[in-house]
C-alpha cells in the first residue's frame, strides 16, 4: 500500500522528498488513529485520503514548490525530449484545481477505481467523474501541443 500511496503523493506534489514526507506523515497519522477507521470500510480507501489531505495541506504551505524532473520509477529512454515532456505535464498538471488533479491521479496514476477514488475523496461518484472529465478537458490543449511538437 505505500508504494501506490507514494505515486498518489509525487502525482500531486511533484516533488520527491515532498512525496516520502507526505506517505511517512500519513502512515504515522493512520497509525496513530486506526482507531478512527469504521467497521465496514477499506483500509486502502482511508489511508488514500489521510494522503490526500497531507498533500492538500502540503500544497497549500506558502514555502513549498515543485522542483524535481521526473519520478524515481521512470526510466528516460531520450533524455533531452522525456525530461521537456515531463516538465511540459507537469506544468500543465499543477494549473489544475487540487480536486480535480487528486481524482485523476487517483484514478489514472494510481490506479484506484472510480468507486475508490468516490471513497477517498468523499464525493459521490457522479461529482469524481464530472472531475476527471473537467481536469482532462483542461489538460487536453496541453496534450495536444505535446503531440504535435513530440510526435
Amino acid at each position: 500500500m505505500i508504494e501506490p500511496a507514494y505515486r498518489f503523493a509525487f502525482g500531486m506534489l511533484h516533488d520527491r522528498e515532498a512525496a516520502e514526507d507526505a506517505v511517512q506523515e500519513s502512515a504515522y497519522r493512520a497509525w496513530t488513529r486506526l482507531e478512527n477507521l469504521r467497521p465496514g470500510w477499506g483500509m486502502r480507501p482511508w489511508f488514500f485520503g489521510i494522503v490526500a489531505n497531507q498533500c492538500r495541506t502540503t500544497r497549500r504551505n506558502r514555502w513549498w514548490s515543485v522542483v524535481k524532473l521526473e519520478a524515481p520509477w521512470r526510466t528516460i529512454t531520450s533524455p533531452e525530449d522525456d525530461i521537456v515532456r515531463g516538465a511540459d505535464l507537469r506544468r500543465a498538471l499543477r494549473r489544475l484545481p487540487t480536486k480535480r488533479l487528486e481524482a485523476i491521479v487517483l484514478h489514472y496514476y494510481v490506479g484506484l477505481t472510480l468507486e475508490e477514488v468516490a471513497s477517498v475523496t468523499r464525493v459521490p461518484i457522479g461529482t469524481v467523474k464530472s472531475r476527471i472529465y473537467r481536469g482532462l478537458k483542461q489538460l487536453r490543449p496541453d496534450l495536444e501541443r505535446m503531440n504535435e511538437v513530440f510526435g
